[in-house]
């Protein structure tokens, strides 16, 4: 880490000490120095555990290690994927058709544009019908088959956008590589009206594939005709699209430099285009180059991913908090927390610096989340008296896009109501004052207080949109990209490959003969592995 690091260490340690409610004692209108405001967002972190000075030094330690810079050099171009010699451009996604972004000496952009230009022409055609089945008829289903990164960006969005969604098109996802999920999705579909995209860059992935097949398989036995009609493909693999009966001008490709996680602003977002139209699939993108912008060409005291990003270090390295809660108070992003789990865990959770030392500090905190309200007849108990360390991050919308009476109105008092009480907390002397107004005996009282007390000093930060609509989506989703850019700059690793990802993916192919037939376990296997085989042959078999 950079010497710089020593100074904040100290400046957290003295802090670390400090009740968060004594900071708001010490400056009254403090959030006004730790929140930000934007016509469309704002962003209050004035419950985290810092003061002018700390984000001081953390402000001198961003431009000492270049973040600005690297962020800068990352959407030029730069081989940023250093394990895997390769560029990190998913922000070129989104770049205007008069950008220059060179990729081995060929600026790139006309390239995007192209495949945006056809993603245009062929969503259109699926929803004015131009573009029908076999017997004519309009598709009224859509089957994403991918999985990662090619299910779960695209899975969220349209979920998110459903209000600005096509009605009469529903849009299906399916990932599990359990037959159970490709089942239940299909008794849902008519061959007629089923519409399959199929989404892998090497067309190899083995989920999606044994899902593709199975899922052509039941289209032709349903009496289905003409697949070419009835499936196109997101992938850079034309041999295996034509061998697997897709047109070529049904395939939409991408490229090396797009990860995976990074890749619903691709082609990869071919299902909402469908879903919400072309033209709000624009300002998704729009959305995400806003933020492209900003962290690019403010102020680092003003960058919001920034000052959020290093927020989120130092709460994993100074305060020891390795959760990392995310509560929409939002039913549109009931899935947003499990985006954001791939986008940030499988960016950063890694032990190994980028030259391959192993690390001496943390690196990414645990993920997780759920909707507000449900989530607090959940695991608030843990976050509001449990021992864990744990940092909240709620999301809301100022305006509902389904207003009824004060529905929208009860979410938004829960939402502040939360933020506050994990500040706060509860004192013995508030308890006692709550517990005179009931007819208990003082003994009853004094066994309850324990139990109704509640620490407080329980950091969070809030984020606020004015309306969910696709431009916010998109700024918000980039927000996070950055936050996680940020982070992985901080803690020196490589935030764009997963290696982690791979090895038991190979194990489960080496494995594969063994769960088909008990003869071919292999010899080398650990012995709880072989039970395990061994006893699911059994159970299978009875």
């Amino acid at each position: 880490m950079n010497q710089h690091w020593n100074i904040i260490e100290q400046y957290a340690s003295v802090l670390k000490q400090v009740h968060l409610k004594e900071l708001f004692i010490e400056d009254a209108s403090r959030v006004h120095a730790f929140s930000h405001t934007l016509p469309f967002a704002f962003v209050d972190y004035s419950r985290q555990r810092v003061n002018a000075q700390l984000l001081e030094e953390l402000y001198v330690f961003a431009k000492e290690i270049g973040i600005k810079e690297q962020f800068v050099s990352m959407m030029q171009g730069a081989k940023f994927n250093s394990t895997e010699q390769r560029s990190v451009l998913h922000t070129a996604l989104r770049a205007p058709h008069d950008a220059d972004i060179h990729v081995d000496g060929k600026n790139i952009i006309p390239d995007i544009h192209r495949v945006l230009h056809s993603i245009r022409q062929f969503s259109e055609g699926i929803r004015d019908g131009s573009l029908c089945g076999y017997t004519g008829k309009a598709f009224t289903d859509i089957v994403n088959i991918g999985i990662g990164g090619s299910d779960l960006g695209p899975n969220m969005v349209c979920n998110a956008l459903r209000f600005y969604a096509k009605r009469d098109i529903s849009m299906h996802f399916v990932s599990n590589v359990d037959p159970t999920h490709l089942a239940e999705t299909l008794r849902m579909c008519s061959p007629e009206t089923t519409l399959f995209i199929i989404s892998s860059k090497t067309f190899t992935t083995e989920e999606t594939m044994a899902n593709a097949h199975a899922a052509k398989a039941w289209f032709m036995n349903n009496g289905g005709s003409s697949w070419e009609l009835h499936s196109c493909a997101v992938s850079a693999n034309i041999t295996n699209t034509s061998a697997f009966g897709i047109a070529e001008d049904r395939v939409f490709g991408f490229w090396d430099w797009v990860g995976g996680r990074y890749s619903v602003w691709s082609a990869i977002g071919l299902s909402i285009a469908i879903s919400i139209g072309y033209e709000q699939f624009e300002q998704f993108l729009a959305g995400a180059h806003e933020m492209d912008m900003h962290m690019a060409n403010e102020d680092i005291e003003h960058s919001i991913p920034i000052v959020l990003g290093l927020i989120d270090v130092l709460n994993v390295m100074c305060y020891d908090i390795h959760s990392h809660v995310i509560i929409p108070y939002d039913e549109y992003l009931r899935m947003f927390p499990a985006f954001l789990q791939q986008m940030i865990m499988e960016s950063n959770g890694k032990s190994v610096s980028k030259d391959g030392h192993e690390l001496a500090h943390h690196t990414s905190p645990i993920i997780w989340g759920q909707p507000g309200t449900d989530a607090q007849h959940s695991f608030f108990q843990l976050l509001h008296q449990g021992t864990e360390h744990v940092n909240t991050e709620f999301i809301v919308c100022a305006q509902s896009l389904n207003p009824n009476g004060d529905m929208h109105e009860r979410l938004l008092a829960n939402c502040a109501a939360q933020s506050a009480a994990l500040m706060h907390g509860k004192t013995q002397n508030e308890v006692l004052q709550d517990l005179s107004t009931t007819t208990l005996s003082d003994t009853e009282k004094r066994a309850l207080i324990p139990h109704k007390l509640f620490s407080g000093n329980r950091p969070s930060t809030t984020i606020v949109l004015k309306e969910l609509t696709p431009f916010t989506l998109g700024w918000l989703m980039a927000l996070y990209e950055h936050r996680t850019f940020v982070q992985g700059i901080v803690w020196e690793i490589c935030s764009f490959d997963q290696w982690g990802v791979e090895l038991g993916k190979s194990m489960a192919s080496a494995l594969l003969p063994a769960v088909k037939d008990p003869e071919c376990i292999p010899d080398n296997q650990d012995c709880s592995t072989e039970l395990l085989i061994s006893t699911l042959h059994m159970f299978r078999n009875a």
